[in-house]
């Protein structure tokens, strides 16, 4: 396993995470299972959006004899009063239902409280309005919730929210065909989208991703968007890249899922290799690079995403890009416009010429 480090809160995070929408479907002894396999495997960042209020006994069975060693985000707004999940704007249903899933959880802390599920404006207003936002607030200053998270599908709400309230976590949709404008929560445009993953890098707010298989669309070639399949490994190294993005969290309903899951890596870089979204990628998609690699090797050795991927970010304001930028042992300087990346890149991208733009940058910087 591998962790990346929370900018906000010097939390350390397993770069695959859990998700809970189906684990209930395990019932108890397999999901415990599952659960323990996954901490055995490094995992140590589990999202409790459950699809059912059954899976939060597994949850506390599997994980308080090992709740010091892993984080828990639990939604404001999650509703379990029926059994299954619904969602609620209701302040004494947010109580209600934040109670009852700690004692589930045999838990007293939560580790990211998330204001939840904000896809509309005026979803954020009624939540104010109504003493949600507060009501976490109080319990941060009890030391019940440790962060704030947000969880949203829709780039101008997360904005929004963002100028408004101090957020350490989002919660985002990411993966190839939300980017691209294809599938149920494909909101924003790829400017948009790619907006918000840079401010969070820029501003250190770490994103953890939920349905990185569009619901599992991607991996099935009969409903995918694309009409293609894409593989595991490949949804979630390509939400990997993603500037800020901190952990995928796939939902899981049994073991052998989970050791689908850590098998991630152990696969080659040509078996995680995304780059064939290039193929289906729309036309505002063009020449813009997604720090996918496919351009490797490069002859003089430069890492071309990740001079890309500064780049873009030194743009979008982030203060650390540069440093970033200048710990690398080649960078755009040591370009010699071969050709080599503008030949393989899916998207199109004139990397040589790109090269010449990014030094003249930050050689102003």
């Amino acid at each position: 396993m591998r962790y990346r480090i929370n900018k906000k809160t010097g939390d350390s995070v397993s770069e695959i995470g859990i998700g809970s929408a189906y684990l209930y479907e395990a019932g108890m002894k397999e999901g415990v299972r599952a659960l323990e396999t996954a901490v055995e495997g490094g995992v140590n960042y589990f999202d409790l959006a459950a699809g059912d209020g059954a899976a939060f006994p597994i949850w506390g069975a599997a994980l308080a004899p090992v709740r010091n060693k892993v984080l828990f985000q639990i939604h404001f707004g999650a509703d379990y009063s029926k059994g299954e999940y619904g969602w609620s704007l209701q302040q004494e249903d947010v109580k209600r239902s934040i109670d009852w899933q700690l004692t589930q959880l045999k838990t007293d802390y939560i580790d990211y409280g998330f204001i939840h599920c904000q896809d509309e404006l005026s979803d954020w207003q009624t939540y104010r309005e109504n003493g949600v936002y507060d009501y976490i607030l109080n319990l941060q200053k009890q030391g019940v919730v440790k962060h704030i998270g947000l969880s949203s599908h829709t780039p101008k709400v997360i904005q929004k929210i963002m100028d408004d309230a101090p957020v350490d976590m989002l919660m985002f949709s990411v993966n190839p065909a939300y980017d691209y404008g294809e599938g149920e929560y494909a909101y924003g445009n790829v400017d948009e989208r790619t907006a918000v993953y840079r401010r969070c890098e820029a501003e250190g707010v770490g994103i953890t991703v939920m349905k990185p298989f569009s619901g599992g669309q991607l991996l099935d070639e009969k409903q995918s968007p694309f009409g293609k399949a894409l593989s595991p490994c490949q949804c979630i190294q390509y939400a990997l890249d993603k500037p800020g993005v901190l952990t995928v969290l796939p939902g899981v309903s049994n073991t052998e899922e989970v050791r689908e899951l850590l098998r991630f890596y152990d696969t080659t870089e040509a078996q995680r290799d995304y780059s064939v979204i290039g193929s289906f990628a729309p036309p505002q998609a063009a020449g813009k690079c997604v720090y996918c690699n496919h351009c490797k090797p490069c002859p003089m050795g430069i890492d071309v995403g990740l001079v890309n991927k500064y780049y873009d970010l030194a743009k979008a304001g982030d203060p650390l890009a540069l440093e970033h930028y200048k710990t690398l042992e080649k960078n755009a300087a040591d370009c010699v416009a071969c050709g080599h990346c503008d030949s393989r890149c899916p998207f199109g991208v004139r990397q040589s010429g790109r090269m010449a733009e990014i030094r003249a940058f930050m050689d102003t910087l």
